[in-house]
């Protein structure tokens, strides 16, 4: 090994003396010295197959050529806006492109610099609109981890603990398909349950005139890959227009082809008033967006909100390359596709492994939930074959409340072999369990 790596190893030897324990104890820890296509390159010399897309981020794969040359011609250029002090091309045509992926009416943008910002601008939007103080979310829910996202976030309490904040929000029940009983249809039983739920809510705790938004995602993601019925979501979509309340789709982590389709928004036929945008949007660079319309976003006013590094020269440019890549490599139709074929897959794996409790997939968005079979908990059970994957190579991810789900996120540019040549990693280790 050469010496540089070695003095590079030495050094995360000592992670904890540099880094804050909330960023430097996450899994995997893995070193790498370069990422490419759908893999990450060790500094141990291993080629590592990422199943995780930088979560959820690089969905055109790592280092995308057309990306690379992008995010290189723009620093000949501009390295920062900023937005509003001067105005900037990049800025202006990724705009353009968006307007042409999103459903109408949302057209409109507010530039930030992660998925949290994208949704403290949601809420925000909504309040100023409304001019109404409170917020519903669904249990299981991951928003972000500022105060107001952790507001409307409960997938997880110790998220939470010692950071309750001082404005009030309601939560209601997340639709999962496992709970519905057998003899019923998912559609109908969880329409009728929200509307239910959302009737008692209204009588019990708060008037719906005082509810400025209802914020979902669309497929539940760190919660746990669950993913709703579309009777659940086109039922939330009456709820909110029959009381004027605003609806807010969290589409950082579906967004841009993931679901297999641009949006989740598209792929379950239910547009949102307020859009939350991240992740997928650039290929690695910091980049998010509040979306909405033109109309909406005229009602909040200048300086309500602003931004110094949002919506980046180099950023932006980064995300009209993805953009491209995504419509010239026809991406969307590839991520149906290869997303069946892993879900197949999976689903032999299931009848194969007691361990295995269910699977659940749409497009490249797919979760395999774990059943504890011996005395480990079964989150423990989940980073056990979550190691020996690694070791193997290939890097899975993990949600859920108890971690009891493996997260399977791969870029969307993966091939079918590529995808069996992870399962058999993965049916390996759950062989030997």
């Amino acid at each position: 090994m050469h010496q540089e790596n070695q003095n590079w190893i030495k050094l995360t030897e000592r992670i904890g003396d540099y880094l804050a324990p909330g960023m430097a104890k996450d899994h995997p820890n893995l070193p790498v010295e370069k990422a490419e296509g759908c893999y990450y390159y060790g500094v141990d010399g291993k080629k590592y197959l990422d199943f995780t897309s930088g979560i959820a981020v690089e969905n055109v794969g790592h280092r995308h050529p057309k990306v690379v040359s992008a995010i290189k011609n723009a620093a000949d250029h501009l390295v920062h806006g900023p937005s509003g002090v001067i105005i900037y091309e990049s800025i202006l045509k990724l705009a353009e492109e968006l307007q042409k992926v999103l459903p109408d009416p949302l057209d409109n943008f507010f530039f930030g610099n992660s998925g949290t910002e994208a949704i403290e601008g949601a809420i925000k939007l909504a309040k100023h609109v409304t001019k109404r103080p409170y917020v519903i979310s669904f249990t299981g829910a991951f928003h972000g981890r500022s105060v107001g996202a952790l507001s409307v976030s409960t997938s997880k309490s110790k998220y939470r603990k010692y950071l309750q904040p001082s404005w009030l929000t309601y939560q209601l029940p997340y639709a999962n398909p496992a709970e519905c009983p057998d003899e019923l249809n998912y559609d109908e039983y969880f329409a009728h349950k929200l509307e239910k739920d959302t009737e008692s809510l209204f009588k019990h705790q708060v008037e719906p005139d005082e509810v400025a938004c209802m914020i979902v995602e669309p497929v539940l993601g760190e919660g746990g890959y669950v993913i709703p019925p579309k009777g659940w979501l086109k039922k939330m979509r009456e709820i909110c227009d029959r009381h004027g309340i605003l609806l807010i789709f969290d589409e950082v982590q579906t967004g841009f082809g993931r679901t297999g389709e641009w949006f989740a928004a598209q792929t379950f036929d239910v547009t949102p008033d307020i859009m939350a945008i991240a992740k997928g949007i650039a290929a690695g660079m910091p980049l998010s967006a509040t979306v909405a319309s033109k109309e909406l976003m005229e009602q909040w006013p200048l300086g309500s909100h602003a931004t110094t590094f949002g919506g980046n020269p180099i950023a932006c440019s980064a995300s009209i390359a993805s953009i491209e890549v995504i419509k010239e490599e026809q991406l969307i139709e590839h991520t149906k596709e290869v997303g069946q074929f892993a879900y197949s897959l999976l689903n032999e794996l299931s009848n194969k492994h007691d361990a295995i409790k269910d699977v659940r997939g749409i497009g490249l968005m797919l979760g395999i939930e774990l059943k504890q079979i011996d005395v480990r908990p079964v989150g423990d059970l989940v980073m056990d074959v979550l190691n020996s994957c690694l070791e193997k190579g290939v890097l899975f991810y993990l949600c859920g409340n108890e971690g009891e789900v493996i997260r399977m996120i791969p870029p969307l540019v993966v091939s079918k072999q590529e995808i069996e040549q992870g399962l058999s990693i993965l049916d390996e280790v759950l062989s030997n369990i």
